[in-house]
């Protein structure tokens, strides 16, 4: 028996500021309500009594982007609408993450080749951290997203460093080379 087994009780936790902070975060995402096309009804359920994104401490959709850490881009981005997922990305606070939810979101799904209108993944916009792929994904895997995210979450170290500047996509398909690259 060493001289530390009598010094705790069975009641004594010990963590650290950062895993209690990351704890709390995991345990509250606000996802912000945005649904650009048919994936948002599959997201839809998901705050539903059926598949109750609530029991993952990720069921409170906001309205406004000042107020939630999660976007749920679920739908097709068009050139005209890229720069309003932008601006909204923006209004969040930090931390943020962002989830891209089917097809046309991750790579501009059957409007690919023809659709000249149509962003070829939203990660030309805004930096996604998970994708759930499908043509529309099923409730269960929005629901592994959020999962994912809120293990990003957990692993997150405290510490501070800037944000980079993400280019808004023009309308011929080509991105402007960032500001912090010209240099």
């Amino acid at each position: 028996m060493t001289w530390i087994d009598d010094r705790f009780n069975e009641s004594v936790i010990l963590t650290t500021v950062e895993q209690v902070l990351n704890w709390g975060q995991e345990s509250s995402v606000w996802p912000m309500t945005f649904g650009l096309a048919c994936c948002a009804m599959e997201m839809m359920a998901v705050g539903a009594s059926k598949y109750d994104l609530d029991r993952f401490g990720a069921g409170a959709f906001r309205a406004s982007p000042r107020q939630a850490d999660l976007m749920i881009v679920a739908g097709t981005v068009t050139f005209k609408m890229a720069s309003r997922v932008r601006r909204l990305y923006e209004q969040m606070p930090s931390p943020k993450y962002v989830i891209a939810m089917g097809a046309c979101t991750l790579g501009g799904g059957p409007y690919f080749k023809w659709g000249y209108h149509v962003v070829k993944g939203v990660d030309l916009v805004v930096p996604v951290d998970v994708y759930v792929p499908g043509c529309p994904p099923r409730p269960e895997a929005l629901l592994e997203g959020v999962m994912r995210v809120q293990d990003k979450i957990r692993g997150r170290k405290l510490a501070r460093g800037q944000d980079d500047e993400l280019p808004v996509p023009h309308h011929t398909g080509h991105v402007a080379e960032p500001r912090f690259l010209s240099v």
